[in-house]
């Protein structure tokens, strides 16, 4: 891993807000692909005046990539970071102070140099963290959508309001997927393939209801490993999907994007009414009688979990989008 010695500094000298005059560094990576990669960047800064200060911070560095349906994902957070998004969010939910950010144009590639939080994330979030998630969010959604602050309009680079739906369709068209399901060979249960065949069969009708909720600034990538836990408040990480979508959608990435799967049906009866009571702090949600939630997570998830399966080879893996979509299934019938 190259680190730049003298962005370090000047970064560190940005974070302490002190004159920063040299700095030792290990770089430990903590997630990343093909396209991106993050890093826990630990030492000791030296200032002017002889001082020397441990730190941690964040570097995120995020080549050029293709993202269906959306192309201009790969520099969106360095986008949002560098207008006055910031201001949108509140004490209680918010994401990490970006310190440094810079893109290099020729190089198509982006380099955030951000706070690096110390919480609970992941599997290790509890039920109540959960819902806190789904309240605050509902908060922060429900305040931009009443206020429409000028700096949502500034905004250039966001997904589309038809992501979610044109991903759904373009699962759809995929016939690994769409055929296995309705297949003699299908290892489903009938009535998890009967739940997607009907969500299908409906699609036009679900579709134009949820096109007639609120269209709310979404996350879109709303799902536990990006959500930390810190200080009884909310920090969410990974912007670069982010976009107009409609109320709930992040909602469904909270309870059914690779969550506890045991938990599901519980994060469902308690995240969904935090979720409306959130919005409804800033904005009237009592003319919609149905928030489509339940059909927003089977219009993400449905198809990819089956995906999931198929390309699955361990068997203790594959029941586990078996056991997600029956869970879904409970969410609609009540089943626990």
């Amino acid at each position: 891993m190259n680190i730049n010695l003298e962005t370090l500094i000047f970064t560190l000298s940005r974070q302490f807000n002190k004159d920063i005059i040299s700095a030792d560094f290990q770089a430990i990576p903590l997630q990343g692909g093909t396209v991106g990669n993050v890093y826990k960047v630990t030492g000791i800064a030296e200032t002017a005046d002889g001082e020397k200060l441990p730190y941690r911070i964040v570097l995120k560095n995020q080549k050029k990539w293709e993202r269906y349906g959306d192309p201009g994902s790969w520099r969106r957070e360095y986008d949002l970071y560098a207008s006055d998004f910031g201001v949108t969010f509140s004490d209680a939910f918010r994401w990490p102070t970006c310190y440094h950010a810079e893109i290099n144009a020729e190089e198509n590639e982006i380099q955030l140099w951000l706070e690096y939080i110390d919480g609970v994330t992941g599997i290790d979030l509890t039920i109540d963290m959960y819902e806190q998630a789904a309240l605050e969010l509902g908060r922060f959604q429900g305040k931009l959508y009443a206020e429409q602050p000028a700096v949502l309009q500034s905004l250039t680079n966001l997904s589309h309001a038809d992501f979610m739906k044109n991903k759904y369709l373009h699962y759809r068209s995929w016939s690994v997927v769409y055929d296995y399901i309705r297949s003699e060979d299908c290892d489903f249960p009938q009535y998890v393939r009967q739940m997607l065949i009907d969500i299908d069969e409906h699609a036009d009708e679900i579709l134009d209801r949820i096109e007639k909720l609120p269209l709310v600034l979404c996350h879109r990538d709303f799902w536990m490993t990006n959500l930390i836990y810190a200080d009884r408040k909310i920090v969410i990480i990974d912007w670069d999907t982010s976009g107009w979508g409609y109320l709930g959608e992040d909602l469904a990435s909270l309870i059914a994007d690779e969550a506890d799967i045991d938990h599901m049906v519980e994060y469902y009866q308690r995240c969904v009414p935090a979720y409306y009571k959130g919005f409804s702090e800033y904005a009237d949600v009592s003319p919609i009688a149905d928030h489509c939630v339940y059909e927003l997570i089977l219009l993400v998830f449905g198809y990819r979990l089956v995906e999931w399966y198929l390309h699955t080879e361990e068997d203790n893996e594959k029941t586990k989008p078996i056991h997600t979509l029956q869970k879904i299934y409970e969410m609609k019938t009540g089943l626990a």
